[in-house]
């Protein structure tokens, strides 16, 4: 499968054995972010709002380690302020980073990202790109209604579909409580697991109250579009809030009181675009293949760079 990143834009991960850090970088992108579901860990989300000051962003985080994992971030900011990349302001350099978490505390000790592994994810940055269980993905599984010996293993995932000339790839760390569906077949390719190796279904376990282990907030999904379509922050985050519609199609029970989905929006801001409805469409589909790209880690990826990757 070919993945296309968008001219300005970098990915870096980083991991232990247990858990880790996937980041985004941009000298500027505008953006934009939606969260859903019962238990989210986000850190800037605030001011990515339509009606807030600031237009655009250096990177998005997607970390490990529950709340823990958000000390990433202060990583990654070291590493843009040591690069020169931020809001400049009064003589000194605040990168706008942004961020969301998983809960992937699946050991008996706590493993969680530090500011090291967003800085060491920086320096990564598209060096060896690839997706899978790697960086935020590592410590990732889904299908968890009967407890983490039942669950399958999944990671993060990138899928690219081009409408109209413009780039739409999406980047998604799949950690849900439910199951990962092929839309193609309907049929459960990850999830909650039978004795016999089959799947449960948790979509119909929940709907018939045959549930006997639930933890709040030990789930989530999280993700970014990015995109080089000339759009503004409004329509940053309808695009954030649309791909939602991708993770309703891939995972089902999705947005669960056990979930915190959240999903952001990056754009280089440079392809004008013909029409926004098709775009949506695109991102939609982008952010579904790349769930379930999430979890088949067998995927060959093929990655390429629209024009020349910024350094």
């Amino acid at each position: 499968m070919q993945i296309t990143i968008p001219s300005g834009f970098k990915i870096g991960h980083y991991n232990d054995d247990y858990t880790g850090v996937t980041v985004i970088l941009s000298k500027g992108a505008v953006a934009g972010c939606d969260c859903r579901g019962g238990g989210p860990g986000t850190r800037e989300t605030d001011l990515l709002r339509p009606e807030k000051a600031m237009q655009k962003i250096n990177a998005v985080v997607l970390t490990g380690g529950s709340a823990y994992g958000l000390a990433s971030t202060v990583g990654v900011m070291d590493y843009l302020r040591e690069h020169g990349i931020g809001y400049k302001v009064m003589g000194k350099i605040v990168p706008i980073v942004t961020g969301a978490v998983i809960y992937d505390l699946n050991q008996k000790e706590y493993h969680t990202p530090t500011a090291e592994y967003g800085f060491k994810a920086c320096e990564n940055a598209s060096k060896t790109l690839d997706f899978g269980n790697i960086g935020v993905g590592k410590g990732a599984t889904v299908g968890k209604i009967r407890g983490l010996k039942n669950a399958s293993k999944s990671g993060i995932g990138a899928a690219t579909v081009k409408s109209a000339g413009i780039t739409v790839t999406a980047v998604v760390a799949v950690n849900a409580m439910g199951d990962v569906i092929d839309p193609e077949t309907n049929k459960i390719i990850a999830g909650a697991h039978t004795k016999d190796g089959g799947f449960l279904d948790t979509e119909k376990l929940l709907a018939n109250g045959e549930f006997s282990r639930l933890l709040f907030g030990t789930n989530t999904t999280i993700g970014c579009i990015l995109t080089n379509a000339k759009i503004d922050k409004v329509q940053a985050n309808k695009l954030a809030s649309i791909s939602h519609n991708g993770l309703a199609r891939a995972i089902r029970p999705v947005h669960t009181d056990y979930d915190g989905d959240t999903m952001f929006c990056m754009s280089t801001d440079k392809v004008p675009v013909v029409n926004f409805a098709a775009l949506q469409s695109a991102v939609v589909k982008a952010t579904e293949q790349a769930i379930v790209n999430a979890v088949s880690l067998t995927s060959q990826y093929e990655i390429e760079f629209d024009e020349t990757v910024e350094e």
